[in-house]
């Protein structure tokens, strides 16, 4: 094993002249952490790709769209030879030491003054782990460090998620039920928590990860059954918090929509308990995209509205205009309303919405027992009545939901007329 002679150490290169020559794929990967660090950096490059390109675009970078030439270093505190061709990489390595300059060379690290660690940043805390000659053994390191502290495997002393106080709240977006789809930050919070306060819809199974010592309340909302009042909700997460608890509220889906988290958060900051809000993926977009139904698609959808279906047509708390959802000729995503499907169908159509319009009913997204009901609106209610659909579920209206179908009869269509 060689021995490692190289020195970590952290540049402050705000306002420095640091100079890259080559606007390739290993460019691309380097000046977003340059730009972030505030460097002033210009690029040496004939050519970019698309993202350099934009980077240049925004002012982020200057580009000067020509070779190499010697020279290029002149002012300089730091530099990467970063083109596909070893003989300019080595030719910028040399202008860098004859300059005094540190240089790093991507196609041959060893070669270069410099080396880049693999880095990573959790909460504002840059981890780096450097092998030199072996990058792949650092990144996996590296790798596994952060997914350590971002699951609270490793304990970062620094990590406050109250915001500076031992009382606090996170708000926190599970996402649509699968454990794998709440956030990085969501999932590290929660590993945090004192108290968890939970819907039925959060990702259950990370209930069981939790420490022996965390309290987990149940605030679960059946529609139409028994429920938590928000007021009990926002008492159970203010006075948990004033007794120096830190706790994470943890949702379904993203907290915002359709979630009730905003009146979570004016509850808090009435009582002057500090609070994180951590968005969450929503079921909406999700969970039809888990049943291949992109709720916008080029030349087919370029609008799509989400509707909750709390509250009927023809209710006077409506504020849904559905004569004006019925004219849309993109996608309406409507949460909660299994119940009252037919209601919902029925102001559709009456506004004008075609009964041949496409509609998907995905039940239990993202979970092992997801399932999807593919029907029209004229049908979806009797269709979804006789198959015991039931919540959660989220329904999709309008052409999108007829994508797959039409792409698997084009392919039998085409297959036939081969044959």
């Amino acid at each position: 094993m060689s021995e490692e002679h190289h020195y970590l150490v952290g540049l402050d290169l705000r306002g420095r002249r640091v100079v890259v020559v080559g606007g390739g794929t290993v460019a691309q990967r380097r000046l977003p952490r340059l730009v972030r660090a505030g460097a002033a950096v210009e690029l040496v490059s004939p050519h970019t790709t698309p993202s350099v390109q934009a980077m240049v675009d925004a002012g982020e970078v200057v580009w000067h769209r020509r070779r190499y030439t010697a020279g290029d270093l002149d002012g300089a505190w730091y530099a990467l030879a970063c083109t596909d061709t070893p003989a300019v990489n080595e030719a910028v390595c040399a202008e860098a030491e004859r300059a005094r300059v540190f240089c790093v060379r991507a196609d041959a690290g060893v070669e270069g003054s410099a080396v880049t660690p693999a880095s990573g940043e959790h909460d504002g805390l840059l981890v780096g782990v450097l092998s030199g000659g072996q990058p792949l053994r650092s990144a996996a390191v590296r790798d596994a460090l952060l997914d350590a502290l971002r699951t609270g495997a490793v304990t970062d002393p620094g990590d406050d998620p109250a915001g500076g106080e031992r009382g606090g709240v996170a708000l926190v977006g599970g996402g649509p039920g699968d454990p794998e789809l709440i956030t990085v930050r969501g999932r590290r919070l929660l590993a945090r928590a004192d108290v968890v306060v939970t819907d039925r819809l959060g990702p259950r199974e990370l209930l069981d990860e939790l420490a022996p010592h965390v309290e987990v309340i149940d605030a679960a909302k059946i529609p139409y059954g028994r429920a938590a009042s928000q007021e009990v909700i926002n008492a159970a997460l203010v006075d948990n918090a004033r007794k120096g608890r830190f706790v994470v509220r943890l949702k379904g889906g993203d907290p915002y929509l359709f979630g009730r988290g905003f009146e979570e958060v004016l509850a808090c900051a009435e009582a002057g308990v500090p609070v994180t809000v951590v968005p969450g993926i929503t079921s909406a977009f999700a969970v039809p995209a888990l049943a291949d139904v992109p709720v916008t698609h080029r030349g087919v959808a370029h609008e799509v509205v989400v509707v909750s279906g709390h509250v009927p047509p023809g209710h006077p708390q409506s504020l849904v205009d559905w004569d004006a959802l019925a004219r849309m000729r993109g996608t309406v995503v409507l949460m909660m309303g299994v119940e009252r499907l037919e209601t919902f169908a029925d102001a559709l159509l009456a506004g004008g919405r075609p009964a041949d319009t496409p509609v998907a009913v995905i039940q239990d997204g993202t979970m092992p027992t997801q399932r999807v009901l593919r029907a029209t609106l004229g049908t979806v209610a009797a269709e979804a009545a006789a198959a015991g659909v039931r919540p959660p579920a989220v329904t999709v209206v309008g052409p999108v939901a007829g994508l797959v179908e039409e792409q698997v009869s084009g392919a039998r269509g085409s297959a036939a007329r081969s044959r």
